[in-house]
């Protein structure tokens, strides 16, 4: 959400609030994670430096937001945005975004004080739909539990959520909450392009169990003959190791995967993404995650089904090479990274990344991965050395 509202953020400071006082004048760098108190006026006018050239940057990226994300040997990968707001489609076509690559359905659930209606549901949903349309938009079910809950839902506190009832789990545990909801994306899919998806599916007994829902919600409809896009693709989230491992089993139940970043490396790397004391082990670069990735990637495209990924690797520009090289087409991220991934695309081709990602997987370390790819984008695209992206 602070990435969305453009808010410089920060965590894991941990004595932080020692130091700082009420009234404390602050710079907040989130590229290299500084926090200056109190700051000298050389050190400011700095900042303020700095901060007008990454302004003036991005208004020169923005103006060519809206050309097509085409590598420089002819390769259209398609950029789509996150978003959870319907609020936030104007800010994914105003960047160049390609569609809705993942809609978080959650903010209904989590904002109103009782259970959201099938109707709301239902014109959100619809709304949405119509208001992206030509483009497609991707419907994420139910993730509620973990780092994301509601007091009107009855969600045993959990030692450790992060492995509890959530996702998927709980909506199959609650199936008329996942009926209703399913009804609502059904009956919206007939005014747009939509497609709708599981989360943290670990198995294949889950998909079957959410696709008899969908089919006995289906059939509601049918005998009631409200209408609905009887094509409508059905993906999953591959979010889960165990779901990388059974990848080709799942792929012949779904019509898409959409590899989910920072659930994957969380669950992967045993990290408690929200504890500041591992998050320094949150690395993206982690041979073991690339080479899940790319076990996802080839599983998908052997079984001709589509492969997107999503999540923070999506919209960090130091990534994109090496998502390209893995053979990653479709990426979806916050709409505010769109016009800078959009850039980097352009600036490299695909042959390269995937002779320098044959490089990249014989590296054994997050480390040498990260260091081989800051001087290969040093190179390809110097921009984003001189305005600070390369420093984090």
């Amino acid at each position: 959400m602070a990435q969305a509202l453009e808010i410089p953020a920060i965590v894991g400071l941990e004595t932080a609030t020692a130091f700082i006082e009420d009234g404390d004048l602050l710079i907040v760098d989130r590229n290299t994670g500084d926090v200056i108190i109190n700051p000298q006026d050389s050190t400011i006018i700095y900042y303020q430096e700095k901060q007008f050239q990454h302004e003036e940057f991005k208004s020169i990226i923005a103006k060519k937001s809206h050309l097509p994300a085409t590598t420089l040997d002819g390769w259209r990968i398609a950029v789509k945005g996150n978003i959870e707001f319907l609020e936030e489609v104007e800010a994914v076509r105003d960047n160049g975004g390609d569609g809705i690559g993942l809609f978080r359905t959650e903010f209904l659930y989590l904002k109103s004080k009782g259970l959201p209606s099938e109707e709301e549901l239902f014109e959100d949903y619809r709304n949405l739909a119509q208001s992206i349309s030509p483009d497609p938009v991707t419907i994420r079910t139910l993730d509620l539990g973990g780092d994301k809950f509601s007091s009107e839902l009855e969600i045993t506190r959990e030692m450790n959520p992060a492995l509890g009832l959530r996702a998927i789990r709980f909506c199959l545990k609650e199936p008329e909450l996942f009926k209703s909801q399913l009804r609502a994306i059904l009956r919206a899919s007939v005014y747009g392009h939509v497609q709708l998806m599981f989360p943290m599916i670990s198995g294949l007994q889950e998909i079957l169990d959410a696709k008899k829902i969908l089919a006995e919600v289906k059939d509601e409809l049918d005998q009631k003959q409200t209408h609905y896009d009887p094509e409508l693709s059905v993906g999953i989230m591959i979010e889960v190791p165990s779901a990388v491992t059974m990848a080709e089993v799942l792929a012949q139940h779904v019509d898409f995967f959409s590899i989910g970043t920072n659930d994957l490396i969380q669950y992967g790397l045993a990290i408690d993404r929200i504890n500041e004391h591992v998050a320094y082990m949150y690395q993206p670069f982690h041979p073991a995650i690339l080479r899940m990735i790319q076990h996802v990637v080839i599983t998908a495209k052997d079984a001709g089904i589509g492969v997107s990924l999503c999540g923070e690797m999506a919209g960090d520009p130091l990534c994109v090479s090496v998502l390209l090289g893995l053979g990653i087409e479709e990426l979806s991220m916050n709409a505010r990274s769109i016009p800078l991934v959009k850039k980097v695309i352009r600036s490299i081709s695909v042959e390269q990344a995937r002779k320098d990602f044959d490089k990249v997987i014989r590296l054994y370390t997050a480390n040498e991965v990260r260091a081989y790819v800051v001087d290969k984008m040093k190179a390809l695209v110097p921009e984003l050395e001189e305005k600070g992206f390369l420093d984090a």
